[in-house]
């Protein structure tokens, strides 16, 4: 059994978006501390609370915004839509300094979001990494998982492929991975952060194409 006095402190930057909500919801009945984050600490504080229900007031969990939930986390979690994602990086870089963030973000461009459309850099991680600079630990993940299957409660049959700039980031993220109720795996080094986001726009394109919301990958022929 986990002893939650160990537990990181965990901001989900942007975390009253729908991703945000769900991975907050999950961490909070895990038993970790969460900070939502975002622009505004109002509205930050109503979706906490709105967990808080969900969870029958037994979670430790509040709203701030997303420099405070940055400064005061062990761990920042950034689930910010793409166009709002550097400068969401930009107005927190001072307070991860140290610490680790995961990316969830995919670099959707509206209307084509089925269509894979990678910025310059190669992904929206890689990004984040050049914004934080040459020593930042990021890693991504989370990108793949549909947000219907956070606020359930029922097993999520997706997986969750990790990538990142060291093997102890992805090893520290796989541990957010399980503690969420999801089956992770190391993907490896950052730059195949390229290959997990635009995987996001192939299972959009499924969703789709027939009729559902919940499209996701599982690996097999490994034990799980």
């Amino acid at each position: 059994m986990t002893d939650i006095s160990i537990l990181l402190t965990i901001a989900v930057l942007g975390g009253t978006g729908k991703e945000g909500k769900g991975l907050a919801y999950r961490w909070a009945k895990a038993g970790y501390h969460v900070h939502i984050g975002s622009r505004n600490a109002a509205k930050a504080q109503t979706t906490a609370n709105e967990i808080m229900q969900l969870l029958d007031g037994d979670a430790a969990i509040e709203g701030l915004t997303n420099f405070e939930a940055a400064q005061k986390a062990d761990i920042a979690v950034l689930t910010v839509p793409y166009a709002a994602h550097r400068d969401t990086l930009e107005s927190v870089r001072d307070a991860l300094t140290g610490k680790i963030l995961v990316d969830v973000t995919v670099p959707l461009v509206p209307p084509k979001v089925a269509t894979v459309q990678m910025p310059p850099t190669g992904s929206a991680a890689l990004e984040a990494k050049q914004i934080l600079g040459a020593d930042a630990q990021v890693c991504a993940a989370f990108q793949n998982i549909s947000h219907e299957h956070l606020l359930d409660d029922s097993e999520v049959e997706c997986d969750v492929l990790v990538t990142g700039t060291s093997k102890e980031a992805r090893a520290e993220t796989l541990k957010l991975v399980e503690a969420a109720g999801l089956t992770g795996w190391d993907a490896g080094p950052l730059e195949n952060s390229a290959v997990v986001e635009g995987l996001t726009s192939v299972l959009i394109g499924i969703n789709k194409k027939y009729g559902s919301t919940q499209a996701g990958i599982r690996i097999t022929g490994v034990e799980r």
